[in-house]
């Protein structure tokens, strides 16, 4: 199984950290890292991050799912535009999957017209031109999985790995424990 993730400059270290540890250590899935590009990119924690690969070359049928990485540039103009990549995957019926400031860019794609989705906020995604997705957004602080699209705040990276796995087929009683593992601090008291 091979997942390809696209980070951009500034990307949030944390939202596919576990993800990636997990997909790759725990699950045995192979990991290309793209980049708009094929640049060198340097996380909002300094972590410099050399891509396999330019975004721009990512094939559906070489990957079985794209995830993308948040990170503050999604709402500037820098933002790469990632909507044919992002439609070509989702046509594919391959998992589709942003966090945070990255849903903006499959919300500009069209994919998230028809289908749940959350983010990190409804005003957010309404601010992204040609969005029509309102009547679909769900406020809920865990990822949303719509099929094989996979949609989550910045606030919810371990709920978002784990509807990733669901998504790809990899879910189970044990990778659900494991990654509760990650979320009990964020039980009440």
């Amino acid at each position: 199984m091979r997942l390809a993730i696209a980070l951009t400059e500034g990307f949030a270290d944390w939202e596919c950290a576990l993800l990636m540890a997990t997909a790759r250590a725990e699950l045995g899935v192979e990991l290309l890292v793209a980049s708009p590009g094929g640049t060198v990119v340097t996380s909002m924690g300094g972590l410099h991050i050399t891509p396999h690969l330019p975004a721009k070359t990512l094939a559906p049928a070489e990957f079985d799912g794209l995830v993308l990485c948040g990170g503050n540039i999604w709402e500037t103009a820098a933002a790469p535009d990632l909507s044919h990549t992002i439609r070509a995957f989702h046509t594919a019926d391959r998992v589709v999957a942003a966090i945070c400031g990255a849903t903006r860019a499959l919300a500009a794609s069209g994919v998230l017209d028809r289908i749940d989705h959350t983010g990190n906020s409804a005003e957010s995604l309404a601010a992204v031109p040609g969005y029509h997705g309102q009547s679909h957004y769900r406020y809920q602080p865990q990822a949303v999985r719509s099929g094989r699209l996979v949609t989550a705040a910045g606030t919810a990276p371990v709920s978002f790995a784990a509807e990733i796995f669901r998504a790809l087929g990899l879910g189970s009683e044990a990778l659900d424990a494991y990654l509760g593992t990650y979320a009990k601090e964020h039980r009440l008291r």
